[in-house]
Parts: structure tokens; C-alpha cells; sequence
């Protein structure tokens, strides 16, 4: 069966949906994403993130590693790889499902990139 590319914005929203839908039921991964309480806000947020990240022409406006970095100190330091590896399998399995293509290419491309460095930045921050 042919699946459709990521073409406009309203894809990425459907695709950051699935994807944190999973991430939310995701035993190791939901209790980093609890106290969330504006999923709403959070996903339009993610999706302007992922938009600016797959077509580049976006303008994002935030701090992935910011973020990330307090996530992990509000959880004693307990990031491993090991949830940035079943994130990263959410991800391509989500992108998977739904869309197939040159920017759904980009995108699992570009979620690699953020998960190398997302990584090696929250280890470097507990120093």
C-alpha cells in the first residue's frame, strides 16, 4: 500500500498526536511526559518544532535542550540511552505507519540527529 509524504502542517500534527499517544502509554517513557498538564499547547509547540525541523522554513522559537536538560534533573538524572533508544523506535515506528517519502525520510533522519545530541547534552549538563 502507498502512503503519502509529509506535506503541510496538519500532517505533522498528526504525526506528533500518534506519536506522543504512544509516548503517553510507553511504561519506561510516560513518567517523564506526567507533568505535562497543556498537551494541547505542548502539541501545537511540537509540532511548529517538527514543522521548522522537517520543511525548513519555520521559524522555532524554544530550547529542546533547556527543556530536556530540567526533565532529566527532575528526575534525579535517570535519562539513559535506553529511553532515548525506545523514544527514537516510537518515532520511526510512527513515522512508519502513517507516511513514506522524502520528508518522512527527514523526518526519521532528523530525530536521529536530536536524539545523538539531546544525549550527549544531557550527560554533559550533569558535570
Amino acid at each position: 500500500m502507498h502512503k503519502a509524504d509529509i506535506e503541510t502542517r496538519e500532517d505533522i500534527l498528526r504525526l506528533v498526536r500518534d506519536f506522543y499517544t504512544k509516548v503517553r502509554e510507553d511504561e519506561l517513557l510516560a513518567p517523564y511526559f506526567a507533568s505535562i498538564s497543556d498537551w494541547e499547547h505542548h502539541m501545537e509547540k511540537l509540532t511548529t518544532f517538527w514543522e521548522s525541523s522537517i520543511f525548513m522554513k519555520t521559524k522555532y522559537f524554544g530550547n529542546p535542550l533547556d527543556a530536556h536538560v530540567k526533565v532529566d534533573q527532575e528526575h534525579d538524572q535517570s535519562i539513559t540511552q535506553l529511553h532515548f533508544g525506545q523514544w527514537m523506535n516510537l518515532w520511526i515506528e510512527t513515522v512508519d505507519e502513517i507516511y513514506e517519502g522524502e520528508y518522512a525520510s527527514r523526518a526519521k533522519n532528523r530525530a536521529r540527529k536530536m536524539h545523538t545530541f539531546l544525549y550527549m547534552k544531557i550527560f554533559e549538563a550533569r558535570q
